[in-house]
């Protein structure tokens, strides 16, 4: 079994910021699938479904970004599924807006959510999918990642959706060290 986070905070006032990207990328997929994220369980909003022969958790933690470690812990120890076989989609300032890049582990790079399931899980040995939001050095870091898309963001965001589809059902599928070959390019 594999579990699929996306990083998120909840209520309608986060939506489509830019630290909500994992929840954004995590509805793409549940759309694509047909399936809806709607079970509640562990502070959590979560999809069972089954991608090329597997079965596979589709989560988005409702607590603020900087507890989601102690969602995603509780997930992984009630479906017994190992770190391993977890994925979690978070934003990353440092990088160009829409730009992926597949991580095997790191650290939090400043991160809360990504920090506090490292706290929860004792590890930094997490597989991560990390898509670029850029960086206004003129705005404050905290009110950078709250604030809201604009237009022409949206539209670059979306021409990543089928990219990102493809690269989550990979997951699923293959070796990580040949996910990251085939979706991080230069």
């Amino acid at each position: 079994m594999k579990l699929i986070v996306g990083l998120g905070n909840p209520g309608k006032e986060y939506e489509n910021t830019r630290h909500n990207i994992g929840f954004r990328y995590i509805d793409v997929l549940a759309d694509n699938l047909g399936v809806s994220i709607d079970k509640k369980k562990f502070n959590g909003l979560y999809a069972e479904t089954v991608i090329n022969g597997e079965k596979v958790i589709l989560l988005k933690p409702l607590s603020y970004m900087n507890l989601s470690g102690e969602v995603v812990i509780k997930y992984l120890n009630y479906f017994k599924i190992k770190t391993d076989d977890m994925l979690v989609i978070s934003d990353d300032l440092d990088m160009e807006l829409g730009k992926i890049r597949l991580r095997a582990t790191g650290t939090s790079g400043g991160h809360n959510g990504l920090k506090n399931i490292a706290l929860h899980t004792r590890t930094e040995d997490f597989k991560r999918l990390k898509v670029g939001i850029s960086n206004n050095k003129t705005i404050d870091t905290k009110d950078y990642v709250l604030g809201h898309f604009q237009k022409e963001d949206i539209e670059v965001l979306d021409s990543k959706k089928d990219e990102i589809i493809n690269l989550l059902k990979d997951f699923v599928e293959l070796d990580f060290d040949r996910l990251m070959n085939k979706y991080n390019k230069k």
